[in-house]
C-alpha cells in the first residue's frame, strides 16, 4: 500500500532536519560504521531514537553512483513495525517496485533520509523514528501512533531528470574507416539489462541481429543517440535514463515502468540507402593489356563476408572457381556492376550494400536480411565468346623456309597452363617432345592453330579460350571454362600427305610410270623393286611418304594395292585399270 497526505499517507511532506553525510567517497563498510556510530550518539542516553538507523548489510562491490537529492529511485521493500515485527506494508506482496523522487518530501522524513547514498542493488535497513515517520498520529489504523517502523529496502534503480545517455566502448576494431550517422541502416546484436542487472532481452538468444534505422524514430530515443558514431566490430555499453527508453509506461512485462536501460552493443553491419558499391583495388599485375567488359565470361575466386568478418562463403574452400558472364544478370547488381574493369590476375575487396545484393529478404540461413557483403575476390581468367586464338612469337630463327600446315607431322615441347600460372601439364613430365599430325584432329582445336605456321625452333606464347579448347565441361585436369595458355617449341617437323593418302607425288611424276617402277627392266615388279622405287623418290625429293608411320607398311599396302591379281608382282597391265583407278591406286590409302 501507498498512502499519500488525505488518503492516509505514510509517505508523509518532508520537515526540517539533518541529512547524512554523502558517501560516494566512502568505503561501503566505513560507510555503514559510519551511520551506525551516528546513531549510536544519537541514542546514547538510552532515550528513544533521534534519527535514522541504517543497517547496510548487502552492499554490492561496485557501486557507480549512489542516491542524491532530488534522483529519482525505483526500489522493493518490506515494512515492518519494529514493536512487534508486524508486517504493514510490501512492494513484494504486489510484485511492482515502488518508484518515488528523494529529499522532496515525496517520502516520510525518515525514508528521505534513509535512502541517501544507497547504491543500485544494496540492502539496507532503515529504521525510522516516530517522529520521521506518522508520529503520534499513526497512520488509517494500520500505523499505531508513535510506532517506530523498520524498512528493508532493496535499491533497483536510480535516475535524474538531468541525466543524460551515456555510452562507454568495450573495444574497437583498429581500423575504423566508417562511423554510424543518422538515417544509416543498422544490425546490431545486444544485450539488454536493467540497471540492477536483470537481463530483459538479448537479440544473441534468438540468434538475429535487431535491424533499423538509425535516427528515424525506429529505435527509443537513448538509442538513436547511443548508437551515433560507432565502427562495425566495436563493443559499447549504453546507459539509458527511463525518460528517453520506455517511460512511465514500461514494455509489456519485460521493462517495468520508469526503468533504467543498459545495452551492451556489438555493431554487425552498417549502410545507407544511399550508399554504392565501394570497391578496394588490392593488386593488379603488370602489362595488364585488357579488362572486363560486359558480355565477358570470367572465373574467379572469392572470400564472402559480412562487415564484422564472419564469412558465409568462399569458392576456396569448394576447390572450384565462381564462373559467369558479366552485365547479364547472372550474378547479384552489386557483382555485375564491380566486375567490369578487371584484370587477369588482379585483387579486389568489393563491399556491396544490401540494395545491391540480396536486399531485406536475404537468403535463407546463409544470409540475413539487409546484409552489407564484403567479397575479396581473385580474377583467374576471363574471356569473351567471340574472342580468337591468340599467338604472340616469342622467338624466331633467322632462317624459317619451311613451316608447319595441314597432314605435317612435328614434335613439339610444351607448358600448359591457367592464366594465374597454374601449371597443369608439360612435355617435361614425358622426358620427351608430344607428336602429332597437324589436321588430324589430335590435339584442341586452339593448340592446332598455335602450332600451324611455326619453324622449327620457333617458340610461342599461344592463349587459347574455352571454346578453342576444353570448352564448358573442362576436361581431366583442366577446369571448366578454362582459359589455356601454352608455351611452344616447335622441334622437328615432316611434311605431310593429305589426309586419305599414303604417298604423294612433289611435281610430275614419271611418265610413263610402269617403265620407272621397273627398275631391272624385266617387264614384272616385285615387292621389293617397288619399295626400292618409292624410296628413290623419297630420297630424290620427287615424292612423300605419310609421316609418322612404318615407311615399310605402307609402301607393302601401296603395293597390294597395285597388284590386282594378288601374284606378288605387278604388271603394266594391273598399273592401268580402266578409268581414274590408276590414282586412286597409286595414291589413295584404301584400307
Amino acid at each position: 500500500m501507498a498512502f499519500r497526505n488525505a488518503d492516509v499517507s505514510w509517505f508523509l511532506h518532508s520537515v526540517a532536519g539533518s541529512q547524512p553525510p554523502r558517501l560516494s567517497q566512502m568505503d561501503p563498510i566505513i560507510s555503514a560504521l559510519f551511520f551506525l556510530l551516528h546513531v549510536a550518539a544519537a541514542d546514547c542516553t538510552g532515550g528513544p531514537l533521534v534519527d535514522v538507523i541504517i543497517d547496510r548489510y548487502d552492499i554490492p562491490r561496485v557501486c557507480p553512483r549512489e542516491v542524491q537529492t532530488e534522483d529519482f529511485i525505483r526500489y522493493h521493500f518490506n515494512g515492518s513495525l519494529f514493536a512487534d515485527g508486524k508486517k504493514f506494508d510490501s512492494s513484494h506482496d504486489r510484485g511492482k517496485a515502488f518508484i518515488s523522487q528523494v529529499g522532496l518530501g515525496r517520502l516520510i522524513t525518515g525514508m528521505d533520509r534513509g535512502l541517501q547514498g544507497m547504491c543500485v542493488n544494496e540492502r539496507r535497513r532503515i529504521t525510522v523514528p516516530p517522529h520521521l515517520a506518522f508520529g503520534s498520529i499513526g497512520a488509517g489504523g494500520i500505523i499505531p501512533a508513535d510506532a517506530v517502523l523498520v524498512y528493508d529496502v532493496l535499491l533497483l534503480d536510480i535516475w535524474n531528470a538531468e541525466d543524460k545517455v551515456q555510452s562507454r566502448t568495450i573495444s574497437k576494431p583498429e581500423t575504423c574507416t566508417r562511423t554510424t550517422a543518422p538515417s544509416d541502416f543498422l544490425r546490431y546484436h545486444y544485450n539488454g539489462t536493467l540497471l540492477s542487472g536483470e537481463t530483459f532481452d538479448s537479440s544473441h538468444s534468438s540468434n538475429k541481429t535487431y535491424d533499423a534505422y538509425l535516427g528515424q524514430g525506429d529505435l527509443i530515443p537513448g538509442m538513436d543517440e547511443g548508437l551515433v558514431g560507432m565502427c562495425v566490430g566495436e563493443r559499447r555499453i549504453i546507459i539509458v535514463p527511463p525518460f528517453l527508453a520506455y517511460g512511465e509506461n514500461g514494455y509489456g512485462t519485460t521493462v517495468p515502468p520508469q526503468a533504467t536501460l543498459v545495452f551492451e552493443v556489438l555493431l554487425v553491419d552498417v549502410f545507407n540507402p544511399k550508399d554504392d558499391l565501394i570497391v578496394e583495388v588490392k593488386e593488379v599485375p603488370e602489362g595488364c593489356t585488357r579488362r572486363t567488359v560486359a558480355g565477358d565470361y570470367i572465373r574467379y575466386h572469392y572470400n564472402g563476408t559480412f562487415q564484422d568478418g564472419v564469412a558465409f562463403d568462399s569458392s576456396y574452400q569448394r576447390n572450384s572457381t565462381y564462373n559467369t558472364y558479366i552485365g547479364m544478370g547472372y550474378v547479384i547488381r552489386g557483382m555485375d556492376k564491380a566486375l567490369q574493369g578487371l584484370c587477369m590476375g588482379e585483387k579486389r575487396r568489393i563491399t556491396v550494400p544490401p540494395h545491391l545484393a540480396y536486399g531485406e529478404e536475404g537468403v535463407g540461413e546463409l544470409i540475413p536480411g539487409s546484409a552489407v557483403l564484403v567479397f575479396d575476390i581473385h580474377v583467374i581468367d576471363f574471356h569473351n565468346p567471340n574472342d580468337a586464338v591468340e599467338i604472340k612469337v616469342t622467338h624466331k630463327p633467322q632462317e624459317c623456309n619451311v613451316i608447319s600446315e595441314a597432314d605435317d607431322l612435328i614434335q613439339y615441347c610444351y607448358n600448359c597452363s591457367l592464366m594465374d600460372g597454374t601449371l597443369l601439364y608439360s612435355s617435361d613430365q614425358f622426358n620427351s617432345p608430344s607428336t602429332t599430325t597437324l589436321g588430324g584432329n589430335k590435339v584442341i582445336q586452339g593448340l592446332e592453330e598455335g602450332l600451324s605456321g611455326m619453324c622449327v625452333g620457333e617458340k610461342r606464347e599461344v592463349v587459347v579460350p574455352p571454346h578453342w579448347g576444353h570448352g564448358e565441361n573442362g576436361a581431366a585436369g583442366v577446369p571448366k571454362s578454362a582459359v589455356l595458355l601454352f608455351e611452344l617449341e616447335l622441334v622437328e617437323l615432316q611434311k605431310g600427305v593429305p589426309e586419305g593418302y599414303m604417298f604423294v607425288w612433289l611435281g610430275d611424276g614419271p611418265d610413263p610410270l610402269f617403265p620407272a617402277m621397273d627398275l631391272n627392266g624385266d617387264k614384272e615388279v616385285p615387292l621389293e623393286e617397288f619399295s626400292s622405287f618409292i624410296m628413290i623418290q623419297v630420297k630424290e625429293g620427287k615424292g612423300r611418304l605419310r609421316p609418322g608411320l612404318d615407311s615399310d607398311g605402307i609402301i607393302k599396302d601401296m603395293f597390294d594395292n597395285q597388284d590386282l591379281n594378288k601374284d606378288g608382282r605387278i604388271i603394266e597391265d594391273e598399273l592401268k585399270p580402266e578409268g581414274d583407278e590408276e590414282s586412286e591406286a597409286t595414291k589413295r590409302d584404301e584400307l
